[in-house]
């Protein structure tokens, strides 16, 4: 019986393919609270044998992606990293579109406006403004969101099919025994409620105690990707129902201005 063997030049091509994954490993192990990583926490991060973690180190950096500091004698993202990210941000027309709508309503709500964009389970910041009084923490663009914890991501989890969704609950969830699972279905029953019936979902301050957000989802995706927009107020901000008689509907009325902008509406 013969047996089927794999020619030389794809088993060339899969071994570039396998290190190109591993390279980008590397990369995405770098995160805006990340900044610098030694040989050990990288090896620590992407599971990757020290012997070839230094070849990818050694290539990245000769390609301007990571370079090493002997300053802090730890690896750091180069200037090639920032280059690669900026024509993502350059192509997401709802940005342009949405700042200065943004801008204007964190000056109102003296908080943080947000664009949030979600893709295979993952929330990142595309686009952050603050009003001239906030006082709250500024992510940086790029930064990571908790999908279980936040506003932003049950919207995005209510977005999903119900198979979708129990998947994410019943494996993509850090959950070994299950225990988180029965608050995370508390959270989303109260978000597709508040989604019913005021088209946005609400911090429960599962993150920040003393602040609230309000998230209000893009009824349609933009190139595939689904999108969010956050709103977060300071409680010491908030007189009365101000989240439902104000900076709710506010929110409400932006997302549906930007999504008639691109078409949508």
């Amino acid at each position: 019986m013969e047996i089927a063997t794999v020619p030389a030049d794809t088993e060339a091509e899969s071994r570039l393919v396998g290190a190109l994954a591993r390279g980008v490993a590397v990369m995405r192990a770098f995160t805006p609270t990340r900044t610098a990583l030694s040989v050990k926490e990288l090896a620590q991060a992407t599971g990757l044998p020290k012997p070839t973690l230094a070849r990818l180190l050694d290539t990245l950096c000769e390609l301007g992606l990571l370079r090493y500091s002997e300053r802090l004698s730890r690896y750091v993202p180069g200037l090639g990293m920032l280059t690669l990210g900026a024509p993502v941000l350059a192509r997401m027309t709802i940005r342009q579109l949405a700042r200065p709508l943004m801008q204007e309503l964190a000056d109102h709500v003296r908080g943080q406006v947000a664009l949030v964009a979600a893709d295979r389970h993952e929330l990142t910041y595309v686009e952050i403004v603050h009003g001239a009084d906030s006082v709250l923490f500024r992510p940086e663009i790029g930064g990571r969101i908790s999908v279980a914890r936040t506003a932003s991501g049950r919207a995005y989890l209510c977005s999903l099919s119900e198979p979708e969704r129990r998947h994410y609950v019943e494996q993509v969830l850090h959950d070994p025994d299950g225990a988180r699972r029965p608050w995370l279905a508390q959270r989303l029953q109260a978000a597709e409620r508040s989604l019913a019936e005021h088209g946005m979902c609400l911090s429960h301050g599962d993150l920040h105690r003393e602040i609230e957000t309000v998230a209000v989802p893009f009824p349609t995706r933009v190139d595939g990707e689904f999108w969010v927009l956050a709103t977060s107020v300071g409680k010491f901000n908030l007189r009365g129902d101000e989240i439902f008689s104000d900076i709710g509907p506010r929110a409400v009325t932006l997302v549906r201005t930007v999504e008639a902008a691109l078409g949508g509406g």
